[in-house]
């Protein structure tokens, strides 16, 4: 199953090629689309045409008369339904306390309507004794409302199928199913419930808002989940306790009392226009005797952590904060932070702000050593550039063994300054989920950003650049790639150039960096944005302040001429490892030499 990680086609390409450059610069930095699911459209015509038409149910009902059909409103502080007698199901949820964005406006103050114009219709279809299949959605019903709960009744060629809706506090809808002579009409037992849903884009980011809408779904008892938001969704052996469509914010989750069974779902991306994704679930529920009588309930809510808690059921899986160690340091450090330093009554930009400063203080003794081993590389390169000189034409492993000789008698490890690159790696991760999904976030305004969960576009472009679709250019996307090619160019004095004819300048690669995060930012979270700004800035200052208040080059000096007269500390396993693998490249390249001059 090919599933959802959070990217588009375009972040995709350009986080792998931002991963390969940071581990290129790892081993040479010293001291340091969519192709959309393949759709199956012949599934998608398989669960369509399983759906019965009007003409193939008109012995159900006497006449469809539009007059007829009647909609019943419950509401309570957070939700207000709309139940329609046609197919007797939910046709309108609005959650009172948010709002849509709108696109004239450029803020949220649409109304969130989760259902709404048919955008959703779910029924149960079954097959009676001849053959010919019939779906609930296809009835008329009757309603009797008694204050928040309504009963919906309809016949079926005699049998009564009763729907009964009760909203409950918050955002959670009993929805009771009973019917009766049922038994007498179909001929198996199990019935199909089928939900078609189309998503509508409710927030600034489209790319990002579809990337983040997807299938979820609990089962083994609520214990374990899955999501696929690209394929075909298959869970044939499989019993879901929940089924949920879900947006970058909000979902709709239907949770069977005696859960599903072979369960199908397709979902197919819209380009553009009002909705994101078409989707099409189908799962099986047993009859018992022949009639249904089941439990269901339906949950249209936020997703908010401390909400999705209290229910019990595994909901919290909904939010995608990362797997892992990934999800971990998103739950128990940064959103936890974040509310803390919110909680002082600071607006989200200087929560951000912070949060970044907080995380630089508890990195700073790693990245105190990354910067005193660059001071240090600035003061051994003079003797680099000696072995240069000296064997400038020579073979370059006998260069590149030389070079490790020098750093080895000098005391400088050559990885060292490798390990804040990889600890910034699962922050950065980690970020990229938290930014675009905490709801505290959305519609955050700081600066020219009007939402810091969307991309900022206060300078719009006169047209769509190709590839991307882009219209617009991020201001804190840009500012942030200026800061970092600014940091790029102080540190690239300590980047080793390739010793060997072919090799890639890592110069040029560096450089080439923050020209690519512009690209992979620009359509992303603008407070990701502003947290990397504020990083790199603060990466500028320290370097500036460890360079001219802290270090002092000439006390390192004097402490590399005294390792030099001392006997070399012993080889790490990695240097020992690489300095052996040098050899026997150097080896092999000597006997491939020999063996060319025989033939000649």
């Amino acid at each position: 199953m090919q599933q959802n990680n959070g990217l588009d086609r375009n972040q995709i390409i350009l986080f792998m090629l931002f991963s390969l450059i940071m581990m290129g610069a790892m081993f040479y930095f010293q001291p340091s689309p969519t192709d959309e699911q393949s759709t199956n459209k012949p599934q998608t015509a398989q669960v369509q045409n399983q759906i019965a038409s009007p003409a193939a149910v008109s012995n159900l009902n006497d006449s469809l008369n539009t007059n007829s059909i009647k909609q019943v409103q419950l509401k309570n502080k957070e939700l207000t339904l709309v139940v329609s007698t046609l197919g007797g199901q939910i046709s309108t949820v609005e959650l009172n306390e948010y709002k849509a964005y709108n696109k004239a406006t450029d803020v949220n103050d649409k109304k969130l309507l989760f259902f709404d114009k048919n955008n959703s219709t779910y029924g149960f279809q079954f097959k009676d004794k001849t053959g010919k299949v019939f779906n609930t959605r296809d009835l008329v019903f009757t309603p009797v409302q008694n204050g928040n709960s309504v009963t919906m009744q309809a016949n079926a060629n005699g049998a009564v199928i009763e729907f009964i809706y009760t909203l409950q506090d918050k955002y959670t809808v009993d929805f009771n199913v009973k019917t009766r002579g049922l038994s007498q009409l179909v001929s198996d037992q199990t019935a199909e419930f089928i939900w078609d849903h189309s998503a509508r884009q409710m927030e600034k980011g489209r790319s990002q808002e579809q990337t983040h809408t997807e299938f979820n779904y609990a089962f083994d008892n609520y214990g374990s989940f899955d999501y696929d938001g690209r394929t075909t969704m298959e869970e044939e052996e499989e019993t879901l306790n929940w089924i949920a469509i879900k947006q970058q914010f909000f979902t709709a989750v239907l949770e069977p009392q005696n859960g599903f069974t072979n369960s199908k779902g397709v979902q197919e991306t819209i380009e553009e226009g009002e909705f994101l994704k078409k989707f099409n679930f189908s799962g099986q529920t047993a009859l018992s005797g022949g009639e249904l009588n089941q439990n269901f309930k339906w949950y249209f809510m936020p997703l908010d952590l401390t909400l999705l808690k209290t229910y019990g059921k595994n909901f919290d899986e909904l939010l995608p904060l990362g797997w892992s160690f990934i999800g971990t340091m998103n739950r128990w450090f940064f959103m936890p932070m974040y509310n803390i330093i919110a909680g002082w009554g600071l607006t989200a930009g200087w929560v951000i702000f912070l949060m970044t400063i907080i995380v630089k203080l508890i990195l700073s003794p790693i990245m105190f050593k990354q910067h005193k081993l660059s001071a240090m590389m600035r003061v051994i390169r003079p003797e680099i550039d000696e072995v240069n000189a000296k064997y400038k034409g020579a073979d370059p492993m006998k260069k590149q063994q030389e070079t490790m000789a020098v750093y080895r008698k000098a005391g400088v490890n050559q990885m060292a300054g490798c390990l804040p690159a990889l600890v910034q790696i699962p922050i950065f991760y980690a970020l990229f989920r938290f930014f675009p999904n905490f709801i505290d976030l959305r519609g955050q305004s700081f600066w020219f950003a009007k939402d810091l969960t969307a991309y900022d576009d206060v300078i719009k472009l006169p047209f769509s650049l190709p590839v991307f679709g882009w219209d617009h250019i991020s201001i804190f996307a840009l500012a942030c790639t200026v800061v970092i090619l600014i940091y790029t160019v102080m540190t690239s004095g300590n980047i080793q150039q390739p010793q060997q004819e072919g090799m890639p300048n890592m110069k040029v690669l560096m450089y080439i960096f923050p020209i690519t995060f512009f690209f992979f930012l620009n359509t992303s979270s603008s407070g990701l944005s502003w947290y990397y700004f504020v990083s790199n800035a603060l990466n500028i200052f320290i370097i500036l302040a460890i360079k001219y208040l802290i270090l002092d080059e000439k006390k390192i000096h004097a402490q590399i001429q005294e390792n030099k007269t001392k006997a070399p500390k012993p080889e790490g396993k990695f240097q020992k490892r690489m300095r052996e693998m040098m050899e026997q490249a150097q080896e092999q390249q000597k006997e491939q030499q020999k063996h060319t001059g025989k033939k000649k």
